[in-house]
């Protein structure tokens, strides 16, 4: 029998499979790692980088070989091989060996392609028509014709169109992803995308054509909008990198000699939908032999904004399509399709009619009493879409550079609507976590809260889909580890990160949004447990992906906003912001009710100190580790006074929120944390196994009873069928998380604020523990917690390293557990009569009584 190999697999660079457009100078490679022996471990590695595979050879490799690195780790390894120029292609290769010493086989060979390194490899200038009126439509449309007349062997389209683009070269739209580039701060930074083009040239003529839509770059107005604003005109910038068979090379990029016409699409707005009128666009614009002497020539404008560099955020794409469950008529002409799920995206439509017939389209997550869509959940509208049709038979469309969150379509118009379907669109990352479990009722609300998840999974995190598309930076943290199980954000994370760092003003605020395109009043700008996220994210990006390289460049950020924390207190006290937002009080759901805002907003601010003092420790800022642990002593003692009362071992107002945070982030005194435990499962009980927390606070509730070995009560938390509660939701008919605890029908029906409970399904259920005192997620626990009725559970969680699994079943009073662990990580198991086994990478198999 041949002997097991350590074999690594999915390699990636930037953490990304084959990307192109990789403009860092030292790229990070990573690798997962299988094998079928157990214990095996990477002890060495070597890589192979060179400028084709069949130099992926030892004696060949003309980029970089690394020789024998003798190390365990298998992310972040940083490229140190020769210096790489624009448009270069990279391939390469990894083995490794195992504490046997034997090397595995080199890996199947993968490759990256280099974007812009050098500014003086940037060609073209910004585009855009003549006149600059900053306006919803029509938006423009640009072509150009050029001539390929070497043999081709590779080319590489680099384009900005600012807010989002669609290219089309021969007819042929370019890749697959939508509202393209990421939104970002346009003062600081705008981004490209990269794609390889080479299959739709042919030699002779060719034709580019690109049509552009506001996006978040130019919010005008004119239906509903959360605000309006504009960095200026839209605006183009491409350029094509041509590779000839025979090495030499040439560019074809954006300048005045491209045409510039207004386009089919008439309204475009981020918030309010979008028309497109199918007789503006002209039959074979985007082809070559197309007559456009009648278009004038595009002018030169100032660049689009900050720094321009590769867009390094997931894109965007179509990955799930919903038919619709039920069509009404509630009035003459007027049509509804319900397509049974609360979504993000956009209806796609098949419609046949005369020239200059319309359809309009309304997009919606609730109706009224009449069986017409209503909008009032997400900010009361109008958003719509409208198509006119050309009178050519059939028709096809969808909007381009808009979305919204909706399950309802309300349909109105003098044309025939032969098949109407959602897209639902999120960012193409991979699913990291799946959890299954006995009980159909915790699996729908796991189906609940993914969908939610998915439909705030865009170019930012936003809280909903419709009325905001907002960054709100509360959840970002918060709902970490609950995100992180469920996708792999180590691509997105960094960009959440990069949009704080261009949000932080000069005094060091962090505001609430990121980007800040609208500038809020009050504690929805300037919110402690929303800045915090300026903290939190570079430390849980570094603890879960290893990450030390955006920790440092992060680190300015996070120090300045610990000091502006700082200013802005009264001994270390906090007392401002929006606290315990959404919690559950006598009034309305808004700021905080029933707890302090200093008692959220200082404890919050504790955690900040302790994070920078252990980053500033990793990152050799020995002074500055110390300041910040002091600070965060000067700060636990004002809390403890401001907060505590001894006499009844409580704090503040003994609410969830007040008893949950001291627990869960290491304020409350040692000999006082059994009592206020007790004291918040009281106070559930009391509450009929109901939270009373909000945004802020239900966080630590969940955590606080994971942490005290409490999965009971989050159990009968999860389960309590009367509202408010996850159930409560279900039966009011939601299929995506809600703003509300109660559903509301006046709030978001589809929010991603109070989907905490996600991490108690893998750590407290299925026992998935990761271990965060050290860097790259090396150590995990697994103790599952079996409650109430379950009798099984099975949850997996893709890792750095690879798939974590924990999977049991009750039988006959035994406790069956089954476990995963992949080459890289250790594990300790805690089985429910606590007996405790230590484990490395294998499958292992334990029973228990119980």
């Amino acid at each position: 029998m041949p002997a097991a190999e350590l074999t690594p697999y999915a390699l990636k660079c930037n953490a990304r499979h084959n990307p192109i457009g990789i403009d860092t100078a030292h790229p990070m490679l990573s690798w997962k790692l299988k094998s079928d022996q157990r214990g095996d471990r990477q002890t060495a590695y070597e890589i192979l980088v060179a400028s084709s595979p069949e130099e992926l050879t030892p004696e060949a490799a003309n980029l970089w070989n690394s020789g024998r690195i003798e190390n365990s780790n298998s992310i972040s390894i940083a490229y140190a091989g020769t210096s790489l120029h624009s448009f270069q292609q990279c391939w390469w290769t990894v083995r490794v060996w195992s504490d046997s010493g034997h090397p595995s086989s080199w890996s199947q060979p993968v490759q990256w392609t280099m974007g812009l390194l050098d500014p003086a490899d940037r060609k073209g200038t910004w585009i855009a028509p003549s006149s600059y009126a900053l306006n919803a439509g029509p938006m423009p449309i640009f072509r150009k014709e050029f001539s390929i007349d070497h043999p081709l062997r590779r080319a590489i389209l680099l384009i900005s169109g600012l807010g989002f683009e669609e290219t089309r070269i021969n007819g042929t739209r370019v890749g697959d992803s939508v509202l393209n580039p990421a939104w970002t701060n346009y003062r600081y930074t705008a981004f490209y995308s990269s794609y390889e083009v080479t299959s739709l040239l042919k030699p002779g003529p060719n034709a580019i054509g690109v049509l552009l839509g506001n996006g978040f770059y130019n919010v005008v107005g004119g239906r509903y909008s959360k605000y309006t604003g504009s960095f200026g005109v839209p605006r183009l910038w491409a350029q094509l990198h041509f590779e000839f068979q025979d090495g030499s090379s040439t560019d074809a990029s954006s300048d005045v000699s491209w045409r510039v016409h207004p386009g089919p699409i008439t309204f475009s707005d981020t918030y309010g939908g979008e028309d497109f009128d199918a007789r503006l666009e002209p039959s074979g614009w985007d082809r070559p032999g197309f007559d456009d002497a009648s278009w004038p020539h595009a002018h030169y404008v100032e660049p689009g904004g900050g720094e321009l560099r590769s867009d390094f955020s997931p894109p965007i794409r179509v990955h799930e399509t919903f038919q619709p469950v039920r069509i009404t008529q509630p009035k003459p002409g007027i049509f509804v399709y319900d397509l049974g799920q609360n979504f993000a995206g956009w209806p796609k439509i098949r419609v046949s009619g005369p020239a200059g017939a319309s359809v309009r389209l309304t997009p919606g997550e609730l109706l009224d009493k009449s069986g017409l869509v209503t909008q009032k959940s997400a900010g009361g509208g109008p958003t719509y879409f409208t198509y006119t049709l050309k009178g050519s038979g059939v028709e096809t469309w969808v909007p381009r550079f808009t979305y919204y969150g909706f399950r309802y379509v309300q349909v109105e118009g003098a044309a025939a609507v032969h098949k109407l379907e959602g897209q639902f669109i999120y960012l193409d990352i991979e699913q990291a976590g799946t959890f299954e479990c006995s009980s159909k009722l915790i699996n729908r609300i796991h189906a609940l809260i993914l969908a939610a998840m998915k439909s705030n999974l865009q170019h930012v995190l936003t809280d909903c889909p419709h009325r905001e598309k907002l960054g709100w930076l509360e959840q970002s943290y918060l709902m970490g580890p609950s995100l992180l199980y469920d996708w792999d954000f180590r691509t997105f994370l960094p960009k959440v990160i990069h949009d704080i760092r261009e949000s932080q003003p000069l005094d060091g605020l962090i505001p609430g949004i990121a980007p800040e395109y609208v500038i809020f009043s009050d504690g929805f700008r300037d919110s402690p447990e929303w800045g915090s996220a300026g903290i939190f994210l570079p430390w849980l990006n570094d603890r879960y992906y290893g990450d030390q390289s955006t920790l440092a460049g992060a680190y300015e950020t996070m120090s300045r906003y610990a000091r502006y924390l700082w200013s802005k207190s009264s001994g270390g006290l906090l007392s401002y912001g929006l606290g315990d937002w959404y919690d559950i009080g006598p009034k309305p759901p808004g700021v905080s009710q029933l707890t302090p805002q200093g008692l959220t907003a200082t404890a919050t601010y504790y955690a900040d100190l302790q994070i920078l003092a252990r980053a500033a420790k990793i990152l050799g800022k020995d002074s500055e580790a110390s300041y910040f642990e002091q600070l965060s002593t000067r700060v636990r003692d004002a809390y403890q006074k401001a907060f505590y009362r001894a006499g009844e071992n409580t704090y503040a107002t003994g609410s969830q929120t007040s008893l949950a945070l001291p627990l869960a982030l290491g304020l409350a005194p040692d000999s006082a944390r059994s009592g206020l435990v007790q004291k918040l499962v009281d106070d559930i009980r009391r509450h009929g196994n109901h939270t009373t927390a909000g945004d802020i606070g239900y966080h630590y509730v969940i955590e606080t009873l994971l942490n005290a070995g409490r999965s009971d009560v989050i159990y009968d938390m999860v389960t309590q069928t009367t509202p408010p509660s996850y159930a409560g939701q279900l039966a009011a008919g939601a299929t995506a998380l809600t703003e509300a605890w109660d559903a509301d029908p006046r709030s978001s029906q589809n929010h991603l604020m109070l989907g905490h409970v996600e991490q108690w399904f893998y750590a407290g259920l299925a026992g998935i523990r990761p271990d965060l005192d050290s860097s790259g997620l090396t150590h995990v626990t697994i103790r599952p917690e079996p409650v109430g009725d379950l009798q099984w559970v099975k949850a997996s969680w893709d890792t750095p390293h690879g798939p974590v699994t924990s999977a049991w079943h009750i039988e006959q009073h035994t406790f069956h557990l089954s476990v995963d662990i992949p080459p890289g990580m250790e594990a300790v198991v805690v089985l429910p009569d606590r007996r405790k086994s230590s484990v490395t990478s294998g499958r292992y198999e334990f029973e228990a009584p119980i």
